[in-house]
C-alpha cells in the first residue's frame, strides 16, 4: 500500500482502501450534450461526501464555504458507478478541510479511474447560520 494525500491506496493507483462517503450511478439526466456527465452534477457529490465526514467532526450543522484545487482529470460517463472517498486533512477553530477524491467503475470493462479530486472547507454553523467553534476530540 501507499499514501497519496493521506489517504490509503493499493499499489499501482487505485482507489482508497476504505469505504466511500457516497456512491451512485452515473445516470442519463446528468449528461450533457456530449453524452459525458455535467461536472456540476459530480461537484455536487462531491461536496455531498465532504460533508459527512464535516458533520461529524463539527458534531452538528455544517455549511460549505470554500472548494480549493479541484481537478478534473477524465470525464464520467452514463452508467459509471462513482465512489467519492471523503478524508478530513485540517480542522480550524470552525472549519473543517476536506480532501475528497472521486473514482469510477467504468460500465463495460470494471476500468477503475480517478475522475477528479479536490479540497472542500466546511465552517461549522449554530442555529442562525453564524460560525462556531469546532468541538475539540
Amino acid at each position: 500500500m501507499t499514501r497519496s494525500g493521506g489517504a490509503e491506496q493499493e499499489e499501482g493507483g487505485g482507489p482508497p482502501r476504505r469505504e466511500p462517503a457516497l456512491r451512485t450511478l452515473a445516470m442519463p439526466g446528468d449528461a450533457n450534450p456530449n453524452g459525458d456527465i455535467f461536472g456540476g452534477w459530480v461537484l455536487a457529490q462531491m461536496d455531498l461526501a465532504g460533508a459527512v465526514p464535516a458533520y461529524a467532526a463539527a458534531k452538528g450543522r455544517i455549511a460549505t464555504v470554500a472548494v480549493d484545487a479541484l481537478r478534473f482529470h477524465k470525464p464520467v460517463s452514463i452508467g459509471d458507478l462513482v465512489s467519492c472517498y471523503a478524508e478530513v486533512t485540517r480542522v480550524g477553530t470552525t472549519s473543517i478541510a476536506v480532501r475528497i477524491e472521486t473514482w469510477v467503475r467504468r460500465r463495460f470493462d470494471d476500468e477503475e479511474l480517478k475522475v477528479t479530486e479536490g479540497t472542500f472547507v466546511y465552517v461549522a454553523i449554530d442555529e442562525a447560520g453564524r460560525p462556531r467553534p469546532v468541538p475539540k476530540g
